[in-house]
């Protein structure tokens, strides 16, 4: 246990801040390839290759390690009266601050994949996405079956799991925004 005040982040708002972001530049990087004329594939089969492709990186993102959440919740210890609970939007933003420039490559090279295979790159990238809300979804779950929130250190190790209770912060399980 750290002494001392410290930030904790939710698990489920970057898990979801993620997939929202993939999900939404595979659209964007598919939606020119429909509307190439000459590629050495065709459009056909670029559009089928590029729905396999969604499919396998779905269930690829939300299977593989996928259930460390539910391992690490219930190894989890409280969160001292001290910390400081970081607010969904500094979440998101610190989340996206430090990865810009991965998603930018992803994004091009997604983007640039459309002369070769249309729509294939953004469907593959927007699938990772949809995988990650999945996984989102299902940290939820295991929120509500604790009924406890599961945040983490940003800085610090990101296995060590910490839980407050369901009222604490701005977020939902799953890390929805609270209304």
């Amino acid at each position: 246990m750290v002494r001392g005040a410290y930030t904790l982040a939710r698990v489920a708002v970057t898990v979801r801040t993620a997939g929202v972001w993939l999900w939404w530049l595979g659209v964007v990087a598919a939606a020119p390839g429909t509307a190439v004329t000459f590629s050495p594939t065709g459009r056909r089969i670029g559009v089928m290759a590029g729905a396999a492709l969604f499919v396998v990186a779905a269930f690829a993102v939300f299977f593989v390690r996928g259930g460390r959440a539910e391992a690490r919740a219930r190894a989890a210890s409280r969160a001292a009266k001290t910390v400081f609970l970081q607010d969904r939007k500094v979440t998101a933003r610190a989340w996206l601050r430090h990865r810009r420039r991965w998603l930018l490559l992803a994004f091009v090279v997604a983007l640039g994949s459309s002369a070769g295979l249309p729509c294939a790159g953004g469907m593959l990238l927007a699938g990772a996405g949809a995988g990650l809300l999945a996984r989102a979804l299902r940290i939820a779950r295991v929120e509500r079956g604790r009924d406890a929130l599961l945040w983490v250190r940003p800085d610090g190790d990101p296995a060590a799991y910490q839980l407050t209770g369901l009222a604490a912060g701005d977020a939902l399980p799953g890390g929805g925004r609270r209304r």
